[in-house]
């Protein structure tokens, strides 16, 4: 064996831990565990004093209500409810109906701010006016006040149901909610989603093909269209092997009211609407600031390729603003989810609404309040864990 060159530095020996209280990382644990068990602690003196105070006043406590029948309708749900079932069935129509205004809130709060902070940046002045406009009023108007004034559009100034507006044929828009034609459920539907579900993956596998044939030669392929094509083909495909099913449920206009097809409340309707448009005032502002700090050698870069002004936006600024966007963009996603809490001041049945009326029939409140609290902790920390996701990947690669 070669003797070992005595000019080579010798690795340094690993660092012992030193369990004295000389050591810091030693008293950094010293102090984290007293910290931990003075928590504990307290809160355990604050649980046992809480459990013995409810005992000598006589109040119950404990989560065997959920098993309870609840003994109360609920007026607008996703799924089937009556009053004999139990209290954790409501419970989890009231989550399934925050979750319906909650999600498709954060959509259309997306779309719309998008398209409203970049008419921020319009050179047309009455594009670039209105968008400014619209963020200044809606921004600054406390949320609870623009749900009562929607409200009140939706209640008192919609036409009866006897004489409904008709936007489209077959929807109709009253007092009473928005009423509008639905697919009859068929077998031969699964058919058609599986359809739609691959052409989304045709669509996404065109969509990389497209950017590496761009990275390739610099030619730029559609991709929005022909993903939108692919889409259509694929769900057409699935609906013609699944035999064709075309039964629909459309609404019919009576002497007195609207009967069948699909329908949503006005409640919802106000919900959706004024959650929609108050994010989205806040979103505006995140899209304009994040357009904004792209480095202005960009669109010179931009204008240099003969790129037009909707191509620069879609292909230079915003993939590069989205790693400013998508962080204050998550707090407006957790902000409209805990804002679907204001549903009880218009009387939709969301979690809240429900755990109140639960809270009234048990005298159950501190299972009650656990229970929204968990809710909403858990949607806000998957919308967190999805959203933090994204954003590694939209992250600048840098080489």
């Amino acid at each position: 064996m070669a003797a070992a060159d005595p000019m080579t530095p010798s690795a340094p020996p690993p660092k012992a831990r030193q369990w004295s209280w000389r050591s810091k990382a030693f008293r950094s644990i010293v102090y984290q565990v007293i910290a931990l068990a003075a928590v504990i602690a307290v809160g355990a003196y604050l649980v046992h004093n809480t459990l013995t105070n409810m005992r000598a006043r006589g109040i119950q406590s404990g989560f065997d209500f959920i098993l309870q029948p609840a003994g109360f309708a609920i007026g607008e749900s996703l799924m089937p409810f009556d009053s004999a079932e139990s209290y954790g069935k409501a419970f989890l129509v009231g989550l399934s109906n925050t979750l319906r205004v909650a999600v498709v809130g954060i959509v259309m709060a997306t779309v719309l701010g998008t398209l409203v902070g970049v008419g921020r940046l319009s050179k047309n002045f009455l594009i670039r006016t209105v968008c400014s406009t619209y963020v200044e009023i809606f921004r600054n108007v406390p949320l609870l006040l623009q749900l009562f004034i929607w409200y009140f559009v939706m209640t008192e100034l919609l036409p009866a149901i006897e004489e409904p507006l008709r936007p489209l044929p077959g929807v109709f828009f009253s007092k009473n909610g928005l009423q509008f034609p639905i697919p009859v459920w068929a077998d031969g539907h699964w058919l058609t989603v599986a359809g739609v579900v691959l052409g989304a993956l045709g669509a996404w596998f065109w969509s990389r093909q497209a950017k590496r044939h761009m990275f390739d030669t610099g030619v730029q392929r559609p991709v929005f269209w022909p993903g939108v094509v692919i889409v259509i083909v694929a769900g057409l495909l699935g609906w013609l092997v699944g035999g064709m099913p075309g039964g629909i449920d459309a609404p019919e206009k009576t002497d007195l009211n609207v009967i069948g097809g699909g329908a949503v409340t006005p409640e919802f309707l106000t919900m959706l609407v004024g959650l929609t448009i108050y994010t989205a005032s806040y979103i505006a502002e995140i899209v304009r600031g994040g357009i904004q700090s792209v480095p202005f050698g960009q669109h010179e870069a931009a204008a240099a390729l003969g790129l037009s002004r909707g191509q620069e936006v879609r292909l230079v600024q915003l993939p590069q603003a989205l790693r400013v966007i998508i962080p204050p963009l998550t707090s407006q996603y957790l902000n409209l989810t805990k804002n679907s809490s204001l549903a009880v001041a218009v009387g939709y049945p969301d979690l809240v609404s429900i755990s109140n009326t639960s809270l009234n029939q048990t005298g159950r409140a501190i299972e009650c309040i656990s229970l929204v609290m968990a809710c909403y902790l858990t949607l806000s920390l998957l919308t967190a864990l999805f959203m933090n996701a994204y954003n590694k990947r939209s992250l600048l690669k840098e080489r």
